[in-house]
């Protein structure tokens, strides 16, 4: 006769947690940034056929949607180079303390908050002129 085996809890029986949610956060901004290439490189190859054709870029990227999607993109991309740091700490054996997790979750969100607003900051002032 087999043995009977407990089953594991569902996800509504776990609270959620600051390092489950900035796990799966990492997983999310990875598959957006996925999504989200394609649009750069048509960006740079714009940039490349000639003033006219980014302009006409240009132009249709000034609308509110595009620019909620590139700070999105954005975000995403900050949130995962940030996190992508945090865990080459872990790799190495460092931050597994749980208040060094939260320490290192707080920060992750920071930096990521902060470097969009920067970055948006300079894309609405027209660069660092």
């Amino acid at each position: 006769m087999q043995k009977e085996r407990p089953l594991s809890p569902h996800l509504q029986v776990y609270r959620p947690q600051m390092t489950s949610m900035l796990s799966i956060m990492h997983r999310g901004t990875g598959v957006f940034l996925a999504f989200g290439t394609p649009l750069l490189v048509y960006w740079l190859v714009k940039l490349a056929a000639g003033p006219l054709a980014y302009a006409e870029l240009q132009q249709s990227l000034s609308h509110w949607f595009p620019q909620l999607i590139l700070v999105g993109w954005s975000f995403a991309l900050f949130y995962h180079l940030a996190n992508g740091i945090r865990h080459l700490f872990w790799d190495i054996g460092k931050g597994f303390e749980l208040e060094d997790l939260h320490r290192s979750g707080y920060m992750v969100l920071t930096t990521a908050v902060v470097l969009t607003t920067i970055t948006v900051f300079f894309a609405l002032n027209g660069g660092a002129s």
